[in-house]
């Protein structure tokens, strides 16, 4: 077995330092903000400083796949999201009203997820790992490089271990890079004299206008938790004990959205919208929080066949992410770091290997995730400018459009649009299905119909 050194303590890097740990190797986690675990969810919710997160009280769903490799490589874990609070969300309880289909199928249950807000699933997530056998947490820790070690493969460098700010130097047999989307492994490389990695990163596009509220009755969701209106949408998620969120999004730079910072006119809005003004039913539990700046970025350490170093592997968001308004980062993080689990198992005594091995599995399984969100954003973010130029709407990508259009109809179709909403399956693996293709073809192939909301005109007027 090996010694291995995660460099992030989030629910990601603590998720694949369990499942290492699981199969016997010994695995410190280096995370730099030094606030340890609360003790009780209002406390993780109310006073948990995460600075290295930017976004840790912003809105975050845990999707079935989620739940279903914590289940498989954590068992217990969803007992402890559970008593923290977490609730259970099953979109097919929900299902829109085109479908009168309403007959249960067998493998329902694999689409039921587990959700809950993030500082509270992080410390659920972080006590597991603290109390797992050869898992070591030392939190205010911040990594300042690598450390060089003899090559693996000639004429590329070999991470050996890490260099804390402190210079304490913790030699390992592996290194994980779980820091998140603002990774600084770029620095890390260069100063072990690596090539650099492949490298995309530009802005996701998005800005984000969001209100937590909690009460006694938790809305019915009666549309899609994701809502396309015209040059906004809208996100209403489960969280918690008895919260939700609500969240209002558009483009970057759609100047007359700033008016959404104040929460008179965040619930004019949102109550404008039919399938979501109940969501404000409730009481505030903080004003309206913004974030924008969200990094749309990937980077490969595999460049042309040949790594651009060995001994450093990079995980979930500091490997690759995309706009968040899809909330598919910490489910397709954990796969990640359950794929991480599989491939060091077959790999680690040989760093080369390994990291060709785990380039190419990361690009074939989470991969398509990250592709076909992008190609989604693109979508959206070319929709929104039309609706603020008063253009007709493009058409959504072909194959995506007529599938959500067939899974409106169709409530087989509409499960196994579930599967690519939730991080179960790619949409392409999905197109593939026999079954599927049967459906589609017998199903109109028109879009589906808009969501009821205010037009442009109208957005700008509530927006005054």
């Amino acid at each position: 077995m090996a010694s291995v050194v995660v460099c992030g303590g989030g629910v990601v890097g603590l998720g694949a330092a369990m499942m290492l740990a699981r199969d016997g190797h010994e695995v410190t986690v280096l995370e730099a903000d030094p606030d340890g675990v609360p003790a009780t969810p209002e406390q993780a919710w109310d006073g948990w400083r995460r600075t290295g997160v930017a976004q840790f009280r912003q809105p975050h769903t845990f999707f079935p796949r989620f739940r279903t490799v914590a289940d498989e490589e954590l068992p217990g874990l969803t007992a402890r999201l559970v008593d923290a609070g977490c609730v259970e969300v099953d979109r097919l309880t929900s299902m829109p009203p085109s479908l009168t289909d309403r007959a249960p199928r067998p493998g329902d249950g694999r689409l039921r997820g587990v959700t809950g807000r993030r500082p509270v699933v992080e410390a659920a997530v972080a006590t597991a790992a603290e109390d797992t056998p050869g898992v070591t947490v030392r939190r205010g820790v911040r990594v300042q490089g690598l450390l060089p070690g003899p090559p693996a493969l000639a004429g590329v460098p070999h991470a050996a271990g890490v260099r804390t700010t402190a210079g304490e130097e913790v030699r390992t047999d592996l290194v994980v890079d779980a820091t998140g989307r603002r990774t600084p492994s770029a620095r890390w490389l260069a100063a072990l004299g690596a090539r650099p990695p492949a490298v995309r990163a530009q802005d996701s596009g998005f800005v984000y206008y969001t209100r937590h509220l909690t009460g006694p009755r938790r809305p019915a969701p009666s549309g899609p938790p994701l809502a396309p209106l015209g040059s906004i949408s809208l996100i209403t998620l489960d969280g918690d004990h008895d919260s939700w969120s609500v969240t209002v999004f558009g483009q970057s730079g759609d100047a007359p959205l700033k008016a959404l910072r104040s929460p008179e006119v965040f619930d004019r809005v949102v109550g404008a919208c039919p399938l979501q003004a109940h969501w404000l039913d409730g009481r505030p539990a903080d004003g309206v929080m913004a974030m924008a700046g969200g990094l749309d970025s990937s980077r490969r350490l595999v460049v042309d066949g040949r790594p651009v170093v060995t001994g450093l592997l990079t995980v979930g968001d500091a490997w690759a992410c995309s706009n968040p308004s899809a909330g598919r980062g910490l489910s397709v993080g954990f796969l990640h770091a359950a794929l991480l689990r599989r491939v060091v198992a077959d790999h680690l005594d040989r760093p080369a290997e390994l990291a060709v091995a785990w380039d190419e599995e990361t690009e074939r399984t989470a991969g398509p995730f990250v592709s076909e969100q992008r190609v989604e954003d693109e979508a959206r973010l070319a929709a929104m400018a039309a609706a603020r130029e008063g253009r007709p709407e493009p058409p959504p990508p072909p194959p995506l459009g007529a599938f959500l259009g067939a899974a409106m109809q169709d409530a087989d179709l509409f499960r196994a649009m579930l599967e690519y909403r939730q991080c179960m399956a790619p949409l392409a693996e999905l197109l593939a299905r026999p079954a599927v293709r049967e459906r589609m073809a017998a199903a109109d192939p028109r879009p589906p119909s808009p969501l009821p909301g205010p037009d442009r005109a109208r957005l700008l007027e509530l927006l005054g």
